[in-house]
């Protein structure tokens, strides 16, 4: 059996990954928990089987890597394992607790995580943040009963645990759960100077315009370069609402203009967008006046939270930012997103 390693050499060699040291020192630490799943369980009256390996919490900056390394060790793991995004795992999460409720079951978290136990011995998390109270209030049991049933978790973020949900309501009551991490999973911080996300990016343009179909074939080859063109909806809570991302994967967003700012999103709804997407791929906005004034305002508010939240964006418009709201309320105030437009696509941004 290759190693995760050597089939990271092979893929380097091929040209289809790029040789990091970095990437190359947090391999083995996934193999040592392929290897561990590998073995086979001795059955018997007297024989325990052996605990399970210890997890893995993958760390650092954006564009190193670390979702690549978890594709990698999915791809090969001998054991039923699931790749989700941390959002959208706690939003299924959600939704089988309300259904267990509606059955009448008391503690809700206890057959939602027995279910994910039967079915899965590896999750695989890509960006873990808690930034949502009801999430940090039921996420540290969730963690508990599925770690005693035995399921390993491998997880990436851009924070370190002891970092996560800072500044929270009520952390010290997450406090645990951090513990819990700490116990169950190695920390690795990945450590690579380069951004590989951003060096995709470099040289090549990030606003498209106007709409016709060579953007929105450059915007395809964009969104496959990043994704491959596998992605699926990510589905974030604002006070209780549901925001839907039609398609998301590997911290990357796409969604049209209309997703976004044709319908009624506020400020809250796209600071959440802003902190669970490092990249976002906005497509068809339309020229801006008077007639499509609320679109504009939201507009505004969504790239004001990408903008602060120093979220890549990657868009395809109507017309150059300068020329994309010349008429009705407002026009002055807009002069500030289109500089920001303008400020957005340097290859540096965001780095």
């Amino acid at each position: 059996m290759q190693s995760l390693l050597e089939i990271y050499h092979a893929r380097c060699a091929a040209g289809d990954l790029t040789l990091d040291p970095a990437q190359e020192a947090a391999l083995p630490q996934l193999e040592n928990i392929r290897v561990a799943l590998s073995e086979p369980v001795k059955k018997g009256w007297f024989k325990k089987a052996p605990p399970p390996p210890k997890g893995l919490y993958i760390w650092g900056g954006v564009g190193r890597g670390k979702s690549m390394l978890t594709d990698l060790f999915v791809e090969y793991c001998p054991a039923p394992a699931l790749r989700v995004h941390f959002h959208a795992f706690m939003q299924e999460i959600h939704e089988a607790m309300h259904k267990a409720r509606a059955d009448g079951i008391e503690d809700t978290l206890k057959p939602v995580a027995a279910d994910v136990a039967r079915r899965l011995k590896v999750l695989a998390f890509d960006e873990m943040q808690i930034t949502d109270i009801t999430d940090a209030m039921i996420v540290g049991r969730l963690f508990e009963l599925l770690f005693e049933a035995g399921v390993v978790v491998i997880t990436t973020s851009n924070r370190a645990p002891d970092d996560l949900y800072k500044n929270g309501l009520n952390r010290q009551l997450f406090l645990p759960f951090i513990e819990l991490l700490n116990q169950k999973l190695v920390v690795w911080e990945l450590t690579s100077p380069k951004d590989y996300r951003q060096d995709r990016l470099s040289g090549n343009p990030t606003y498209f315009t106007p709409i016709n179909a060579e953007s929105r074939a450059a915007i395809d080859g964009v969104w496959k370069d990043f994704t491959g063109g596998q992605a699926s909806p990510l589905i974030l809570k604002v006070k209780g609402r549901d925001v839907l991302v039609p398609q998301f994967r590997n911290g990357v967003a796409r969604a049209s203009f209309f997703d976004l700012c044709g319908k009624l999103l506020g400020a809250a709804d796209y600071l959440a967008l802003a902190d669970a997407v490092n990249v976002l791929v906005l497509e068809n906005i339309p020229n801006l006046s008077r007639n499509n004034f609320n679109e504009a305002k939201r507009f505004v508010t969504l790239i004001d939270a990408l903008y602060e939240a120093k979220v890549r964006l990657i868009c395809s418009a109507a017309s150059k930012p300068e020329t994309l709201y010349v008429e009705g309320e407002g026009v002055f105030e807009f002069e500030r997103t289109a500089s920001r437009l303008r400020e957005m696509q340097a290859d540096d941004w965001g780095a």
